[in-house]
């Protein structure tokens, strides 16, 4: 992985001062040593040689008025969550004036290459969920661009945006035992996903607290096939559970579709749940916890442009940052009849 500069304290701008000269002449001695007089080349190698200064693509990239590029990791790119983020990312990186390549890593047969790869090729990287293991993150944001992380835990280095998970899971399982409801199921995988891990803790600890055994996971992916096969296991069961929490909307969908086949009505003959609010969940009548997706990805958009920014202006960078965007239970008639207000 090529560093930015040789120390991080020195930038372009540095060398601009040192040398009595603008950075884009800095830019330009460097680039072509042809246009500028020799003297000034001369001033300016001085100053490069004295600071030790090793010329970054965003230091050029500035110099020149053009704008550089940010990349974004994304463990997959199908699926309204993910899009739903990254138009939020790419609406944020545009008012920015930058431009955005995206990787995804699903399917990918060395995906910590293709991540090494990208962080080469930008100024700034986003990194979403379990993409990569957090040694190869600590690493690119030690010696590489500027890193900000997506529906992860924190990592060295790296200013970590996410939603949160535990209060709102905790809400929800309330709300169903309000319901009178006992039996649960949770479709979704706790360990492959950590905003997945903080839901299942916060709907597990309010049904103990409550004297309830919280229901083993139910393994399964992120979308409507493996909801659909998911709830066929449960239903095949000999008590089937009075109410399905799933891991997304997605998979809430999918167990919709089985009891259509089995003829089951929801909520009469099963309550359901989802996570995210996308849309089709507002047409289903689907009760679910709203994520702000489009503002995960415009914070980590901004955030990453104040790294990049602040990098290449100051010889000084502030501590990580970590922030969490609130969520919201949302309540519609998946989950049962209503008194009304």
């Amino acid at each position: 992985m090529k560093a930015l500069t040789s120390t991080r304290g020195v930038t372009i701008y540095a060398v601009a001062e040192r040398a009595g000269v603008s950075i884009a002449t800095v830019s330009r001695a460097l680039r072509d040593p042809g246009l500028v007089a020799e003297a000034t080349r001369a001033r300016v190698e001085a100053a490069v040689a004295e600071l030790n200064f090793m010329p970054s693509r965003l230091g050029r990239s500035l110099a020149e008025g053009r704008h550089a590029a940010n990349g974004i990791v994304f463990p997959d790119l199908i699926g309204p969550y993910y899009a739903e983020v990254l138009l939020g990312y790419e609406e944020a990186a545009a008012d920015l004036g930058r431009s955005v390549l995206i990787l995804g890593t699903r399917g990918r047969a060395d995906p910590t290459a293709q991540v090494l790869d990208l962080a080469g090729r930008v100024d700034g990287l986003v990194v979403m969920g379990q993409t990569v293991a957090d040694d190869v993150v600590a690493a690119i944001a030690a010696s590489g661009p500027p890193v900000v992380l997506l529906a992860r835990p924190p990592v060295a280095g790296a200013d970590t945006v996410t939603a949160e998970n535990e209060a709102a899971g905790a809400e929800l399982a309330r709300h169903l035992l309000g319901h009178g409801y006992r039996r649960f199921a949770f479709l979704g995988d706790p360990a492959g996903s950590p905003d997945v891990a903080g839901r299942y803790a916060g709907i597990a600890g309010a049904l103990a607290d409550a004297g309830v055994r919280p229901p083993a996971p139910l393994r399964c992916a992120f979308d409507v096939t493996a909801g659909h096969e998911a709830a066929v296991t449960l239903l095949k069961r000999r008590t089937r559970p009075q109410a399905v929490i799933c891991a997304n909307d997605e998979v809430a969908l999918g167990v919709q579709e089985a009891c259509a086949d089995y003829g089951l009505d929801i909520p009469t003959d099963l309550a359901l749940t989802g996570w995210d609010d996308v849309m089709t969940a507002r047409f289903v009548g689907l009760t679910t916890v709203r994520q702000p997706m489009r503002d995960l990805g415009a914070t980590a958009a901004r955030w990453l442009h104040d790294r990049i920014k602040e990098r290449t202006e100051s010889a000084e960078t502030g501590p990580a940052r970590t922030k969490v965007l609130p969520t919201q239970l949302v309540v519609r008639r998946s989950c049962g009849p209503h008194d009304p207000d």
